[in-house]
């Protein structure tokens, strides 16, 4: 019975959207404010593999098989809905290099143009340009009220730098400067005034194919002055177009000794809304002590602005591998949670909803074929592909998937009362559990979390206000609970990686 009245709950969400913007026909972009509110549920996807067609099933493209596609995407946008996502970031859509390149497609962040689409995304099927095709794709999210946000790459491709040399710093030797490891990118030079030119062009092709905002790749490699005029220059154009930083306070150390290294102050100084945070080092996180102090970092930053900041759950990005990979599918499944009840704006990969261990036979082995002058299927282990043209990301663990769809549409319906509720840490007896709380109405959310990937744990928890009588709701109908209920107390057992959700009534911390 338990479960149908939450099924019940949630299934009314669908019908209750928590921002309906395309009204009569028309899009009003309201971005801004719904990330402002931690009310964005974010969806990543590569164009290249969101629906691309492998008949035959060997994880590659190939035998006149079709990639995934601006118009073949528009199919998956239904699914999506579904699952309750209102936002997704569409990573680059820009041409690639093929020189010096990884991956027999290139990596998308090897750009070779600010101004143009990437012919590979284009569909064979249809006769309209590449911004055409896009411009659709966009229209038809809008259609389904999902927003999108575009990625902006850092630096230029090798092929861009041989077109045109002046855009790029130089070392002491003339040559190129690399950043790191990135052998198929160079660095910008952002005193060169065609870099800003070039970036208010990527802007105007944003809003022109209808973009509700952009994620700035690697945002510390350009000075806050060059953000604050791009951001200026947007903001004229559409005053709810978001600007998300890929920054953390964990990332301190240069990129190279020729780069800038923008903190995250200058950032936000600068007018970007938002940044991934430091829950990318989620992972490594042992205690509830620790827990504490990575959600208060952004708290103390964000007090000192006006305008409102926020952050996005980056506890698995494009750039990390598979959670399964590296505790399990209950780590997913806390990371569903947590982006759901923190006052975070939630934040997945394609195929994370699955289950993906992004796993492909022919990773990193000699290719049959290629676009660029990589001759190896170049990859990433254990994440998403970003380099070759591959199939659909998706993986086989239902459970997962009914959580997630479950966590979503809970954050849908109780958005706005989400997006005013105080975060309250409470005490536990173990320092590998954590428990917070927030109140919604005349109701409190409490998640208690097991840290401990390799061991079930004991805790005891102290809620003030708390009866054993109170009416209490299992959010995770698939979890049976063995808990003790006292007076002020909850005691629990939880299994590795577990988390509780529940939702008690009529009981206002």
């Amino acid at each position: 019975m338990l479960k149908k009245i939450v099924l019940f709950i949630l299934a009314t969400t669908l019908a209750i959207p928590a921002y309906a913007k395309n009204i009569q026909g028309v899009w009003h972009n309201d971005l801004r404010t719904l990330f402002s509110k931690n009310n964005a549920i974010i969806y990543t996807i590569n164009i290249r593999t969101f629906n691309a067609k492998d008949k035959n099933g060997n994880d590659i493209i190939d035998n006149n098989e079709e990639s995934g596609n601006f118009i073949n995407a528009i199919d998956e946008l239904d699914n999506l809905k579904k699952m309750g996502i209102n936002t997704i970031h569409v990573l680059p859509i820009t041409p690639v290099g093929k020189i010096k390149a990884f991956g027999t497609a290139g990596s998308l962040y090897a750009m070779d143009s600010l101004t143009e689409i990437n012919p590979q995304l284009l569909s064979p099927n249809s006769h309209k340009s590449g911004k055409e095709q896009a411009k659709r794709f966009i229209q038809e999210c809008h259609k389904r009220n999902i927003r999108v946000i575009i990625d902006l790459p850092s630096c230029g491709s090798y092929d861009l730098f041989m077109k045109n040399p002046e855009y790029f710093i130089k070392d002491e030797q003339n040559n190129p400067v690399v950043p790191m490891d990135w052998t198929d990118v160079r660095l910008f030079n952002t005193k060169n005034s065609d870099i800003m030119a070039l970036h208010k062009q990527f802007i105007d092709m944003a809003i022109d194919i209808g973009a509700d905002g952009i994620r700035a790749d690697v945002a510390r490699l350009k000075t806050g002055q060059f953000w604050e005029k791009l951001i200026k220059y947007a903001r004229k154009k559409d005053s709810e177009f978001l600007f998300l930083a890929e920054a953390s306070p964990l990332w301190t150390e240069p990129i190279s000794q020729y780069a800038e290294n923008t903190s995250n102050k200058d950032l936000f100084d600068a007018g970007f809304d938002g940044y991934l945070g430091s829950f990318v080092d989620f992972k490594n996180i042992k205690t509830a002590k620790e827990f504490i102090a990575m959600i208060q970092t952004d708290n103390k930053l964000f007090s000192k602005y006006s305008e409102p900041k926020a952050t996005i759950g980056s506890f698995s990005t494009h750039d990390e591998i598979s959670p399964i990979l590296i505790h399990g599918s209950n780590f997913s499944k806390m990371i569903i949670w947590l982006n759901t009840l923190l006052p975070v704006n939630s934040y997945y990969v394609d195929g994370f909803a699955t289950g993906d261990l992004y796993n492909y036979a022919w990773a990193n082995k000699p290719a049959n074929n290629s676009q660029t002058d990589d001759e190896y299927y170049f990859t990433h282990n254990g994440q998403i592909d970003i380099f070759n043209f591959s199939r659909k990301p998706g993986g086989k663990d239902n459970s997962i998937y009914e959580e997630f769809v479950m966590a979503n549409k809970f954050k849908n319906y109780y958005s706005s009362d989400l997006a005013s509720a105080k975060l309250k840490f409470l005490a536990t007896s173990n320092p590998k559990v954590f428990a917070f709380a927030r109140c919604i109405n005349n109701k409190t959310i409490i998640a208690i979390g097991n840290l401990d990937f390799d061991n079930k744990q004991q805790a005891t928890i102290k809620v003030h206000k708390f009866s054993p009588n109170k009416r209490i709701l299992n959010l995770r109908v698939q979890k049976e609970l063995n808990n003790e209920y006292t007076k002020g107390k909850i005691k629990t057992t939880l299994e590795k990686g577990d988390i509780q959700v529940l939702l008690i009534y009529n009981m206002v911390l």
